[in-house]
This record gives structure tokens, C-alpha cells and sequence, in this order.
């Protein structure tokens, strides 16, 4: 299932636990739909965007975590495909989008910070970093977040980058994917592909 990558040079991944609103922000940057589970774990293989003609695409890859109604071994497996996936590709993906729901992002890593438990996406966004890829953390569905500011220092927190987050404005990126508000993903997403003299892709994030 993750073998069928197209012979695209470039590209840049979506990961994030399940039910985050990975497929509505894929929605809303490539103005493709496509099939979004009702319940979490649908995407269980990547979903590649080779829609443009550049030598590039955009990876949704699967959700992780936990997913009601799938085994536990089988989680792990998802978990293990993705790690394995990025570290294949590592050379050749420009950004990793890390996709977190911020109105509860917080609370779940603090649920799963026991004394041998790294979370997940705490993990993820320092994988993602020793394999030498840029990350930007979108944090999702901010539109039901009361209190922003507060909300985003505490994830800076817990991802061990000093507060306040306005300083790490190309690191968090608060958007809601489904009122079409991801100009704070866009303007990241840019910063880092300038960096790499990457200009040629940020029409892509316009």
C-alpha cells in the first residue's frame, strides 16, 4: 500500500492523527475532493496529489493514533509504514505538514505524557526534524478555540519551543481548513520552500 509512490522529485507531506481534518485542508489547497471517512482510519495507504505538471506532488498520509474499531496491532502498523515512508523519502520532501486539531491537541498530549510515552505528535514533529525535513504545525479548527493565544503557547510548550508562539509564526500555523482560513499555512509553507530556493512551488500556496 505505501509502495506505489509516483516518480514525482518532490513533494511535501500531510501527517497527523486521525480525524484532525487532514482531507479538508488537502481539499481546500488543491481544490480536489475526495473520499473523507466519516469515522477515523479511512486512509490507511497515502493519497499522492501528482495533479500538477511540475515534478512535484502533495502526500496525505494516514492517520494515526488511536481509531475506534481498529486493533491496536494494526495501528502501530500505520504508525510504523509512515515513520518508514519518511525515511525513505526524507531526501526528497521539501516541507512536513504536521496537522494537529487545536482545541484538543493539548490535552492529548498531556493525557499520553506518562513516564514512558512520548505522544504522538510530539514524537512526529522531532522525527520529522532528525530526518533533517522543515516542519510547520497546522493547527487546525481554531475556529472553536476561544482563547488563541493561550491555546498556541501551550502547544509551543509541549512542543518544547519557548512562547510566545507569535515568534514561531513559520513553525505554527493557525488555520481552519473548513472555513477556507489557511493563509497561515500558505505564508509558513512559502517561508520554508524560499529557503530551499523552492520559489517555483509557491503558486501552489497562493
Amino acid at each position: 500500500m505505501f509502495e506505489n509512490r509516483p516518480g514525482r522529485a518532490d513533494e511535501i507531506i500531510f501527517v497527523g492523527r486521525s480525524n484532525v481534518g487532514k482531507s479538508t485542508l488537502m481539499r481546500e489547497i488543491t481544490g480536489h475532493s475526495f473520499d473523507t471517512g466519516s469515522k477515523p482510519g479511512v486512509t490507511r495507504s497515502p493519497n499522492h496529489y501528482d495533479w500538477a505538471s511540475d515534478d512535484f506532488m502533495l502526500t496525505d498520509l494516514p492517520g494515526f493514533g488511536f481509531m475506534s474499531g481498529v486493533p491496536e496491532e494494526q495501528r502501530e502498523q500505520i504508525k510504523t509504514n509512515i515513520v518508514h515512508y519518511i525515511e525513505d523519502h526524507a531526501d526528497d520532501i521539501l516541507v512536513g505538514v504536521l496537522v494537529v486539531d487545536g482545541k484538543s491537541a493539548v490535552d492529548i498530549i498531556d493525557r499520553h505524557s506518562g513516564e514512558d510515552e512520548i505522544p504522538y505528535d510530539v514524537e512526529m514533529f522531532y522525527f520529522l526534524r532528525d530526518v533533517g525535513i522543515p516542519v510547520v504545525v497546522a493547527v487546525n479548527k481554531m475556529d472553536k478555540v476561544d482563547d488563541e493565544d493561550e491555546r498556541l503557547n501551550e502547544l509551543c510548550d509541549r512542543l518544547g519551543l519557548h512562547p510566545p508562539w507569535k515568534q514561531w509564526r513559520d513553525t505554527i500555523a493557525p488555520i481552519s481548513a473548513k472555513r477556507g482560513n489557511i493563509d497561515a499555512l500558505n505564508e509558513a509553507v512559502k517561508t520554508e520552500l524560499h529557503e530551499q530556493k523552492r520559489d517555483d512551488l509557491m503558486k501552489f500556496f497562493s
